[in-house]
C-alpha cells in the first residue's frame, strides 16, 4: 500500500513562466510613465496670461496650460484644449475648469497629426 502525499501548491512560482512579451512591455511602459517628468516652464505674469487667453479667443487657438503645483515634486502634464469660456473662478478648456491662480504657463498647442509623424 502506498502513502499519498498531499498536493503542495507552488503558488506564484508556477505562473512565472506565463509572462508574455506583451505583459513585460506593458510593465516597462507603466514604469516609464511613472518616471516621466514634465519640465517646469517659466512662470508668466498675469498680464502675459491674459494676452494669451485673449488671443486664443479671437483666433480660436488650442492652448496648453501648465499648472502651478507639483505632485511628488513633479509637474503634471499640460492641460490642453480649446478655450470655451470663463467665470469668476477660472477658465474652461473644453470641459475642464482651470482656476486663475493655478496657471503657471500658457502657450499655443500645436497638435501633431498622425500622418505628420
Amino acid at each position: 500500500m502506498s502513502v499519498l502525499k498531499p498536493y503542495e501548491d507552488r503558488k506564484k512560482l508556477k505562473w512565472i513562466g506565463f509572462f508574455l512579451s506583451e505583459h513585460t512591455a506593458d510593465i516597462a511602459r507603466i514604469d516609464k510613465e511613472l518616471k516621466y517628468t514634465c519640465l517646469a516652464k517659466p512662470e508668466m505674469a498675469e498680464e502675459e496670461v491674459n494676452e494669451f487667453l485673449q488671443a486664443a479667443i479671437t483666433k480660436s487657438k488650442k492652448l496648453a496650460i501648465q499648472l502651478n503645483y507639483t505632485v511628488d515634486d513633479k509637474f503634471m502634464p499640460d492641460i490642453t484644449g480649446t478655450l470655451k469660456g470663463h467665470d469668476d473662478l477660472g477658465i474652461y478648456l473644453d470641459n475642464t475648469l482651470v482656476y486663475y491662480d493655478e496657471i503657471r504657463n500658457v502657450e499655443y498647442y500645436d497638435e501633431i497629426k498622425w500622418f505628420e509623424v
